[in-house]
């Protein structure tokens, strides 16, 4: 089996670890005032509080990605993340469980800072486009398989056990890395610096236009359990659907992309996919206007949004990573955090309209695919081409 692609399998490992702090934990927060006091809206702050520090880590682990190597940085995030996954299991408190979350997610939040990188220093463009969208297809089914087996852990032992088995995870994941040292050195850049970056039109063209695309299909996402439930009359099952559907063709779009790229360009597959995106999002904004409910006609218009973030992902992170210029920790932490940025902003908007129904949700989501667009035709696009590193993918 080629090296490259065993390194790929662990690095995928090590960022479903980080997702583990989310959507493993998910199904154990109701319970978690009967086990350790506070309320439900305390209790929902131990979510908050992991997602807060994972964008404090995005940026600290970016900033350390060019003064220690990338190994010792992808593994110590692995062991501290399993001592305090046992920390947060050991917790007596819901405010003690709230601080541990929050320091959970700061050390938490390397593999996503370098995976990225990581795939740019092993493979050609053509093979790198293909690496990330696979990860991006496992990443993918991180929400919708993780809370089921969040459910089954909580029934088996109880609300610390995600919390334990999230601390075997990644101890086994640092010790396979550790013996095979696998990490490869993603890009150094001494001087780099966020500044530079957030100031690079370049670089804003490739990651603001990937934020907006997968922030606002977020946006949808976050809100449509609430508005299939509450407002349209349906089910939980009408969301779980429109998931599945749309992770399936995502999938299938990811993956496919990188053949789109060799035959059409990175730039083509990267307009064509955001297009499709915007035209869909537009679609489902124009018939929430109408006052259509149909759970069916509204998984029939997710799907098309799917397919084009699936199209254009993994070609448009990959060029991003490009457009920092070696400051590939940077690059790839300012990227996962406007979409963290996004994804919040959106839902925060729309919380307080969410039982008026799909419009709002539309709405704010098709907002976030128009800045797409304009991100591609306002801002200039990369123009190197050269291949990287071809040898490491034989």
């Amino acid at each position: 089996m080629n090296r490259g692609w065993i390194t790929l399998g662990m690095v995928v490992g090590g960022t479903i670890v980080g997702l583990m702090g989310t959507d493993l934990v998910l199904p154990a927060v109701p319970r978690l005032p009967e086990a350790l006091g506070g309320d439900p809206s305390r209790a929902q702050l131990v979510l908050a509080a992991y997602v807060g520090g994972s964008c404090i880590g995005l940026l600290g682990f970016g900033a350390l990605g060019d003064r220690v190597s990338t190994a010792r940085l992808f593994i110590g995030s692995l062991l501290a993340t399993a001592l305090l996954s046992l920390a947060c299991a050991l917790a007596t408190s819901i405010e003690g469980l709230i601080a541990l979350r929050t320091v959970q997610g700061v050390v938490a939040a390397g593999p996503a800072v370098f995976a990225p990188g990581v795939v740019k220093a092993m493979f050609d463009e053509t093979r790198a486009v293909r690496a990330i969208g696979f990860l991006a297809s496992i990443e993918s089914l991180a929400p919708a398989l993780a809370p089921i087996a969040g459910a089954g852990l909580l029934a088996l032992g109880g609300w610390t056990l995600s919390f334990e088995v999230m601390a075997g995870a990644a101890v086994m994941v640092a010790a396979l890395l550790a013996l095979t040292g696998g990490v490869p050195q993603v890009s150094r850049r001494g001087k780099g610096s966020f500044a530079a970056l957030v100031k690079d039109p370049v670089f804003l063209r490739y990651a603001v236009s990937h934020a907006c695309v997968l922030g606002g299909l977020l946006v949808f996402v976050f809100g449509m359990p609430t508005v299939f439930v509450r407002v349209h009359g349906g089910t939980l099952a009408d969301f779980i659907i429109m998931q599945l559907c749309g992770i399936s063709t995502f999938i299938v779009a990811a993956n496919a992309s990188s053949g789109l790229v060799a035959r059409l360009g990175a730039e083509r597959v990267l307009n064509i996919g955001t297009g499709m995106a915007a035209v869909a999002a537009l679609g489902q904004f124009a018939y929430a206007l109408a006052g259509g409910t149909s759970a069916l006609v509204i998984t029939a218009l997710f799907v098309p949004v799917n397919t084009g973030l699936g199209l254009r992902g993994p070609p448009g992170f990959f060029r991003a990573m490009m457009a920092s210029h070696g400051d590939d920790a940077r690059g790839s932490a300012l990227v996962i955090l406007f979409l963290l940025a996004a994804a919040a902003l959106g839902t925060a908007l729309v919380s307080p309209w969410i039982e008026r129904g799909t419009v709002p949700v539309a709405g704010a989501a098709l907002i976030f695919h128009v800045i797409s667009v304009l991100c591609l035709f306002a801002l200039p696009q990369l123009r190197e081409e050269g291949k990287l590193n071809p040898s490491c993918a034989s």
